[in-house]
């Protein structure tokens, strides 16, 4: 646990490197008396002003915008200040060492600015969780998806389901109290249940919809195929990029080379593989045995086909429907179209030359469409992004639906809303989560 009592934080806030200007962020009970010492007095609160910074009559350290934040109306809800400063290594370093040199000063943990905002109310674990991805997002539509989480629309659907959970639980314990009268425990069960069976419905229908997972981690696109269909070479044409090793020599790609692209604002995953064929080496089966594996936990498999020697029919392990993911869509795609332009024999696929460029636009579009469809939600709600949400509403979802056994009896469905109601509330941090707290914080950079 973080000590957040007694430290004053400090942390460079902006980005490593040169820049124009820089932010540094100070925080806890010291933050008034640091600025006092180092910038002439405390300015107005949510005002800039240009102060002259560093210790009283020693060398200036640099004129910059102050802000003062009083506590709790801040980010962190302690008083909290930030410091505009020129971007330089030396100016930042500078002021940094100056308010260490205060009494009750240190620096910031990874994430523990965002942390003390968390326990001090301002934000949950899924407003922080959506904070930490974007700050992350590498395209728009993951931005998009991230700013409605940081700006608690996952917690108002959780906390919604939790309320109703606890009023469907209030009801079945406050029949307890007359367990001994049948017909209030009737009367009370017919109130709850629909309660619990709506719930456990709209739970059912939020994990079953995994684009928002898509979104966040990115569309997995696997290029798999037959040795020197020129995985590596359309890989390459798609990246724009020299990314893998092209050679006429059969085997050359032991190892999975992946590529990050963004297409229409949906971050893709290209994977080149292995080729699929009977192994001459254990180098190369140990590459095969990899390309398998990831096809199988591909979204998206681009079965490469040379237009010189087809092989059109992908190995079994590759059909569409076999992955645990609901089973990855597939495209086939000629290449090598430049050398035998009438190979396709009325076969359906994309026809491509990773050489000369030609059809490599129309699978882009092909790709961004398939990538726009995988993300694209029918909930019209928040959408699950993270592996801890699924994880918690599983148990929950499983605990409801042992609710509606009718073989147990009320102490039991009272016990399954307590266990259905915990996991909800370790969604937003309404229960204890101490150990979750420390891997959902050390994601952030020091500043956050």
């Amino acid at each position: 646990m973080i000590a957040t009592d007694a430290d004053t934080i400090v942390a460079p806030a902006s980005g490593a490197g040169l820049a124009a200007i820089a932010v540094i962020r100070v925080s806890g009970p010291n933050t008034r008396g640091v600025l006092e010492a180092l910038c002439s007095g405390v300015p107005p609160p949510r005002h800039a002003s240009l102060r002259e910074i560093g210790p009283p009559m020693m060398r200036l350290l640099d004129r910059g915008l102050v802000l003062w934040f009083e506590g709790p109306a801040s980010f962190t809800g302690e008083d909290m200040a930030e410091l505009h400063v020129h971007g330089s290594r030396a100016v930042i370093s500078g002021v940094v060492e100056a308010i260490l040199s205060l009494p009750g000063t240190r620096l910031a943990a990874p994430g523990e600015f965002a942390r003390r905002a968390f326990e001090n109310g301002k934000l949950d674990l899924t407003e922080v969780e959506g904070l930490a991805d974007l700050i992350n997002a590498e395209t728009a539509a993951q931005a998009r998806q991230a700013l409605a989480q940081a700006e608690g629309s996952l917690r108002a659907l959780y906390e919604g389901w939790r309320a109703d959970l606890l009023r469907a639980q209030a009801l079945i314990e406050a029949g307890l109290d007359f367990a001994d009268e049948g017909d209030v425990i009737a009367d009370v069960s017919a109130k709850a249940d629909p309660i619990v069976a709506r719930l456990s419905a709209a739970i059912a229908r939020h994990l079953s919809d995994r684009s928002g997972e898509r979104l966040r981690d990115g569309l997995k696109v696997v290029i798999a195929g037959p040795p020197n269909a020129g995985k590596s070479s359309l890989l390459n044409a798609l990246a724009r990029r020299e990314a893998a090793i092209v050679s006429e020599e059969a085997g050359t790609t032991r190892d999975v080379i992946e590529v990050h692209l963004d297409l229409g604002g949906v971050p893709v995953m290209l994977i080149d593989t292995a080729g699929l064929r009977e192994a001459e080496g254990k180098v190369e089966a140990e590459g095969i045995k990899r390309a398998l594996a990831r096809a199988g936990d591909a979204d998206l498999v681009l079965w490469l086909v040379d237009a010189t020697a087809p092989q059109w029919d992908a190995p079994p392990g590759l059909a569409p429907g076999k992955s645990e993911n609901g089973g990855a869509a597939q495209i086939t795609v000629v290449n090598k179209i430049d050398l035998a332009p009438e190979a396709r024999e009325g076969k359906d696929g994309l026809e491509v030359s990773a050489k000369t460029g030609e059809g490599v636009g129309r699978l882009v579009e092909a790709l961004a469409e398939a990538a726009a469809l995988a993300t694209e939600s029918g909930a019209g709600g928040p959408l699950l992004t993270r592996t801890r949400h699924r994880v918690e509403l599983e148990r929950a979802h499983a605990a409801l639906e042992r609710y509606g056994d009718p073989a147990i009896g009320p102490e039991f469905k009272a016990e399954e809303l307590r266990i259905a109601a915990h996991h909800l509330g370790r969604l937003t941090g309404r229960i204890d989560v101490e150990e979750v707290l420390s891997a959902i914080f050390a994601e952030f950079c020091i500043g956050k």
